[in-house]
């Protein structure tokens, strides 16, 4: 294999990559951006070079506070005019008293061993702080000493400025990845060929976000998200947390519907939290803001659990209606058996417990006990079978590479930046309603096993490499694929991808863990069942899918000899 040729970066490719989203974001969002941003993009555009390299040096890194003294950026010719320039022009401002309520990212820039020799403190102070962490000395001298004698202080000795700008930088970011985990350094990834993205032409991109409201909504959930994490990590009381949400919730703006997903994660979030935290009412009252999974399930769980058994189980016939995945369809009608089979002699059972209990068993050495997949592989190669662990790869694989274009295409309004692993709507609903007359065409058209072959052939060759979030490259996916494509009927593989298609979220998981054949063209699916290991729903669906549609599954059951 030829070894990757070494990227060299421009001295200022930062530079270039935030002019790049800066021109981005004002052709596609430029109706959408406030005075505030506008401002800040045209004062940005006037700085000269080595100002503009030196505010975004600060703003690709972590922190509001920068110490004069320790910058050295090589690329910058003459770094004093810069940072004089950038205060000029307010995109810096010198450490002030009027920063105590950052006081915190003030002084983290010092080190502790600093920090007790340039603070204000008496000798009887010093010596008893020498015992205590970074984070207690930074404590007590924000308690106890007067901030505007520790500004005097530390700038008496050196010059620390903090970085202007940072809502609408953050904003200009926001609007060009459409969430608050995107980085500039995912350009870096890219340039240095770590990673390699689908190509676009940037003029069928298309804006994420059409309206204002749209981009405030989802930014909204966002940042209470942020909150929310927090408040947790400071160890917030589980009852603070919950009138805080409930507060917020009640306050909250009717929300777009770019919104909502963000919006029932993060309530689903906060059940769970409460749950967790042995508030089982609060937790129901946050779990009824929401219908999507797992809210419902963890509703009439709840609702059993305090006695309200009618509305359980007017809830679970609800769910056994419009079930939402596969454990919500299993979960329906599992536990209303379970509810009213409550005080019989004989207890029902989950649908997977029974699918379970049903299957066959095979022993396994002992030995295999820490890789029981590996045990049944060589149970099967023993009897003249060949096997290869399976799982969800070759599926995901075929999807991708089938569907490959069909997913990237950017005339269905789904791709928005450069930088994009998957299409916007992906593991939405919208991905297959919007898409499909595309995908049943695509299948329509590979009439043969030999069009499976040559389409998957073709594709894994021309996208080696480049980043599908269904594709895991490998020399041997493949093989795997061309395996699939030989055993299953044509129609049973249009089925099974259709399936996927439908619900990319939870179909391209839950795939059985082997897969056994001989040369006789037998062949089997198996799922395998430590014996203390139990069947998932997503697991089950796709058995009884593949009893359906008659593609050969099963369950073992592993017995330790």
């Amino acid at each position: 294999m030829v070894g990757r040729q070494k990227v060299i970066l421009t001295p200022r490719y930062y530079l270039d990559n935030f002019r790049y989203v800066l021109d981005f974001v004002k052709r596609l969002y430029g109706n959408l951006l406030n005075e505030a941003e506008w401002n800040f993009i045209r004062q940005f555009e006037a700085l000269g070079i080595d100002a503009q390299c030196l505010y975004v040096r600060f703003s690709n890194r972590k922190g509001l506070f920068f110490r004069v003294n320790k910058l050295q950026y090589n690329e910058i010719n003459d770094l004093p005019a810069a940072v004089g320039e950038l205060l000029a022009a307010g995109f810096i401002e010198r450490l002030s008293a009027r920063h105590e309520p950052v006081g915190t990212d003030a002084l983290g820039v010092f080190t502790k061993p600093e920090l007790l020799d340039l603070l204000p403190l008496e000798p009887e102070e010093r010596q008893p702080l020498g015992k205590e962490k970074k984070e207690g000395v930074i404590r007590y001298a924000l308690n106890e000493l007067n901030f505007a004698e520790i500004v005097t202080s530390l700038t008496t000795h050196e010059t620390v400025v903090k970085v202007n700008f940072e809502v609408e930088d953050m904003m200009v970011k926001y609007l060009f990845f459409g969430n608050r985990g995107g980085s500039m350094t995912e350009f870096v990834v890219r340039d240095l060929g770590m990673i390699n993205f689908e190509r676009y032409d940037d003029s069928k991109m298309t804006a994420r976000f059409r309206s204002r409201k749209e981009v405030e909504d989802k930014l909204l959930i966002s940042l209470t998200n942020e909150q929310f994490y927090d408040l947790k990590e400071a160890e917030a009381p589980a009852e603070t947390i919950y009138n805080w949400f409930l507060n917020w919730n009640e306050t909250r703006p009717d929300l777009t519907e770019i919104a909502i997903p963000g919006y029932q994660k993060l309530v689903c979030r906060v059940g769970a939290y409460l749950e967790r935290q042995k508030l089982p009412d609060q937790a129901l009252a946050v779990y009824e803001l929401s219908d999507r999974v797992p809210a419902r399930e963890r509703r009439v769980r709840l609702l059993y659990r305090n006695g309200s058994v009618d509305e359980a189980l007017a809830l679970c016939d609800e769910i056994a209606v419009a079930p939402l995945n596969a454990e919500e369809r299993y979960f329906a009608n599992d536990f209303k058996e379970k509810i009213l089979s409550t005080g019989a002699k004989k207890r029902s059972r989950k649908a997977t417990t029974r699918f379970l209990s049903d299957a066959e068993s095979v022993n396994i050495p002992a030995a295999y006990r820490h890789h029981v997949e590996a045990g049944v592989m060589n149970y099967y190669l023993e009897q003249d079978y060949d096997a290869a662990f399976t799982e969800n790869y070759p599926w995901r694989g075929l999807f991708g590479l089938v569907f490959w274009d069909i997913i990237y295409d950017a005339n269905v309004s789904a791709i928005h930046h450069p930088l994009q692993r998957a299409p916007s709507d992906f593991y939405l609903p919208e991905f297959y309603h919007k898409r499909e007359d595309l995908l049943k065409k695509r299948l329509t058209e590979l009439t043969s096993k030999d069009d499976w072959r040559r389409h998957t052939g073709r594709t894994f060759n021309a996208k080696y490499g480049i980043t599908n979030v269904l594709v895991d490259w490998s020399d041997e996916l493949l093989g795997l694929v061309h395996r699939l494509i030989e055993l299953l009927d044509v129609e049973q593989l249009r089925l099974i991808l259709l399936e996927m298609a439908r619900n990319v979220r939870e179909h391209t998981r839950g795939f059985p863990d082997l897969l056994v054949w001989n040369d006789a063209g037998q062949y089997e699916f198996v799922e395998v069942k430590s014996p203390t290991d139990h069947l998932g729903p997503q697991q089950l669906h796709w058995l009884e899918f593949f009893q359906t549609i008659g593609v050969h599954g099963k369950v073992v059951r592993v017995v330790w000899e």
